[in-house]
């Protein structure tokens, strides 16, 4: 049933009893003087660095026209990919979550186009079931497969089994093929497992888990081991992130009493879209508005970031004990955000010090992947199509949900939601 129209205006009306605090002047505002004064580093109650620029901070303005008809520094690109199925519980007790990873390139590569790597991660609290965790080959030794078993973890069963799944599929792929990448690859998502790295700060259980298990080291030692060819080849690679959700910069602002009032914005991403959206406030029939400007991409320079989840691949961080080929800064995330206007949506690029620090290759990255947004009006056409290659369908989701439930004699451990919406966003 769609809402009577009484029943809208009743609801419409419960937001004049809200008091939302400053308005979006204020806001912008403060987030003006946040840019101005506090980045140049932004450091946190210990004096701790958190985030810094590369060179200075800066923004900057490029019309979406001419940068999509730009002349792009890198003649080739390789995306890369990893879909899942989606964490699923069955009645006897396994969770069980499958990846697979795919990766595209442009000009198109269909032998490459056709590789898979495959990843089923199982939890069981029933200690004699057992998991052949080899290797092993199909679709004529094209693509390949593997199970892991991971320890009983109950209250964290369904994130453990998915991030495992998800991150070691995409990193074996990537190292798999990365001898095909010849000018640039670029990640559909952050540069290193975020999900994977974020379990240190959520309970005493995961932590000891990623500090004491191989499996999680292991992944990110892919990550780790993939910068180090990339940058003996002297090929760069990025992480494209579609939804950027770091919150370091609100969080370190609101620690900040010199600050004068906690930062308003639900996360950084919001933050970067204050300080960048252009426009003005025009006068309306309702008053003034603002009116926004979309002929122009906007975007900030490079930031070196050093804390939540980027703290561990920092100087300041021991990459969770794996070893590092490379000085540490190396390895530091660094990262430009980029709003376009035309979508009102913000996207964070992120790549290693060890590229960036480089002016001309930072340049050259900068304007490869304002030109792919401003053609696309979303993320890179290579990334697109990697996404394409190793999403894995509501239809096939629900296919191989039924095949496990066959192979394990059992049933998908359902509930009325799964009844009710039959799987539609499964």
């Amino acid at each position: 049933m769609t809402l009577d129209p009484v029943h809208f205006d009743g609801i419409a009306r419960l937001a004049r009893r809200i008091d939302h605090g400053a308005d979006e002047r204020d806001h912008r505002e403060f987030a003006e003087t946040v840019w101005e004064s506090f980045l140049d580093p932004l450091t946190d109650d210990r004096g701790r660095t958190v985030l810094e620029p590369v060179a200075e901070v800066s923004r900057h303005v490029v019309d979406c026209e001419d940068v999509a008809l730009a002349e792009r520094p890198f003649p080739t690109q390789h995306g890369l990919d990893a879909g899942t199925i989606n964490p699923t519980t069955f009645r006897n007790g396994l969770v069980i979550d499958v990846a697979q990873a795919a990766m595209a390139s442009t000009p198109s590569d269909l032998e490459l186009h056709r590789s898979r790597t495959v990843v089923a991660t199982v939890h069981s609290n029933d200690e004699t079931a057992t998991v052949d965790d080899r290797w092993g080959k199909f679709d004529e030794g094209y693509s390949r497969s593997r199970a892991v078993k991971v320890p009983p973890l109950p209250r964290f069963a369904e994130g453990v089994v998915h991030a495992l799944a998800l991150y070691q599929a995409e990193s074996e792929h990537a190292r798999r093929h990365a001898e095909a990448v010849s000018d640039l690859l670029v990640l559909d998502g952050p540069l290193y497992p975020r999900g994977l790295l974020r379990w240190a700060d959520q309970h005493p259980d995961l932590e000891d888990f990623l500090l004491e298990d191989p499996r999680p080291t292991t992944v990110l030692e892919n990550y780790l081991r993939l910068v180090e060819d990339f940058v003996e080849r002297g090929i760069p690679l990025v992480g494209f992130v579609k939804n950027p959700s770091t919150r370091v910069l609100c969080r370190t602002l609101k620690r900040k009493r010199e600050a004068g009032i906690d930062a308003p914005w639900a996360d950084d991403s919001a933050f970067f879209t204050r300080v960048l959206e252009r426009g003005e406030y025009v006068d309306d029939v309702e008053g003034r508005r603002w009116e926004r400007d979309t002929s122009a991409l906007t975007y900030t320079g490079w930031f070196r970031s050093r804390g939540g989840v980027d703290r561990p691949l920092s100087v300041d961080g021991d990459a969770l004990g794996v070893d590092r080929g490379l000085e540490p800064e190396a390895y530091e995330v660094t990262f430009f955000v980029v709003y376009d206007p035309r979508t009102d949506l913000v996207y964070r690029i992120e790549a290693p010090y060890a590229f960036t620090r480089d002016p001309d290759v930072r340049e050259a990255l900068t304007l490869q992947l304002l030109s792919d947004v401003a053609v696309s009006r979303g993320p890179p056409p290579v990334v697109e199509k990697a996404d394409e290659l190793a999403r894995i369908g509501a239809t096939e989701k629900r296919s191989l949900r039924e095949t496990l439930e066959t192979a394990f004699d059992t049933t998908q451990d359902r509930t009325y939601d799964d009844h009710r919406w039959n799987d539609e966003f499964a």
